[in-house]
């Protein structure tokens, strides 16, 4: 065997390992937004006590009452009559959807649901249970945008009905599986025959950032997006893309807050980890909003998601548009 055989093994190999280490960089790279943020203008919501509103929820449920799941049961009870009382608050009647896991009961709350009502609903759900945490972006802000939502389309002139659930067990052991307390909701649902017009899923809407490089994504998709954290996230699969592209759309007419959206296959790892997965799991058109979680908000699932580090005022300004663009929704 000639003795320069090994060596050009070597070189090849060397030049192989050079190359994956520079398309892996790369690709890394593309993990943090390439684009600018362009200056905007955006309206300001009419509803002065909207922050104070949304913030009084989230310290209530992240700090009075704290982490709260199937471990932390009793707190997980409380913030379920916490909701429960604040529907009663503002004039709704609302309905616990119970089921057992292990000999203890886990409770949807759900405002809005018809006997024999054969239209579509919009169902607009949130998660209140926390993962072992205090939990306030992670999922306090999302039960005080859903709670706030009750509240301004109260009296709003809606075509199809809205639906609001707050959701039980989405955080792990039950995070996808039947038990998740969303999954369980949209079976009642199929069996049911409910028609649902779409799902729009709170999933983390309060912690923002304008520094540079704040926002990190799935590989390549920060060729397409901005690097500050200073935009909310509407995400949806592929069959649910004409909902994406509505709030999208609207969003961009009623100027209260900037939006980003992807439409991309159910499958992709992230753009699935709330509970419109349970809805797409039954072929129910739905869409993620979210600050789009542990790609911006380096608290996620840790001790210090605190009230304390989140935005209110541009919290409202997501909320207020959100009202706004779902009673568009209804009327399509």
């Amino acid at each position: 065997m000639s003795t320069k055989f090994p060596v050009l093994v070597i070189g090849v190999l060397g030049k192989i390992i050079k190359a994956a280490i520079i398309a892996f960089l790369l690709i890394m790279s593309t993990t943090y937004g390439w684009k600018s943020s362009p200056s905007a203008s955006f309206n300001v919501p009419p509803d002065q006590e909207l922050p104070k509103r949304l913030e009084n929820t989230v310290r209530v449920l992240s700090k009075d009452i704290g982490p709260r799941n199937y471990v932390f049961y009793e707190n997980l009870n409380k913030a379920a009559d916490f909701i429960k009382s604040t529907f009663q608050e503002m004039g709704y009647k609302p309905q616990e959807w119970a089921y057992a896991i292990n000999g203890k009961t886990y409770r949807n709350i759900v405002v809005g649901a018809k006997k024999n009502f054969a239209g579509e609903y919009i169902v607009v759900g949130a998660h209140y249970d926390s993962c072992f945490n205090p939990g306030a972006d992670d999922n306090a802000s999302g039960i005080a945008g859903l709670l706030e939502l009750a509240r301004l389309l109260k009296e709003s002139d809606l075509r199809a009905p809205v639906m609001f659930v707050a959701f039980t067990n989405e955080e792990p052991p039950f995070f996808m599986t039947e038990q998740m307390g969303s999954a369980v909701f949209v079976r009642t649902l199929e069996e049911s025959s409910v028609k649902i017009k779409a799902a729009v899923i709170l999933e983390m809407i309060g912690y923002y950032s304008d520094g540079l490089f704040s926002q990190k994504y799935l590989p390549l998709l920060g060729l397409f997006y901005p690097n500050k954290a200073d935009f909310i996230a509407i995400v949806g699969n592929f069959a649910s893309r004409e909902v994406v592209n509505f709030f999208d759309n609207d969003f961009k007419r009623h100027k209260y807050f900037s939006a980003r959206v992807l439409s991309a296959p159910s499958f992709v790892p992230g753009i699935n980890f709330s509970d419109h997965w349970s809805f797409w799991q039954k072929n129910y058109l739905a869409v993620m909003v979210t600050d789009t979680a542990y790609l911006r908000n380096k608290n996620y699932h840790k001790m210090t998601d605190r009230a304390a580090t989140l935005n209110y005022e541009k919290m409202a300004k997501v909320v207020w548009g959100l009202q706004e663009s779902i009673v568009r929704l209804s009327k399509e």
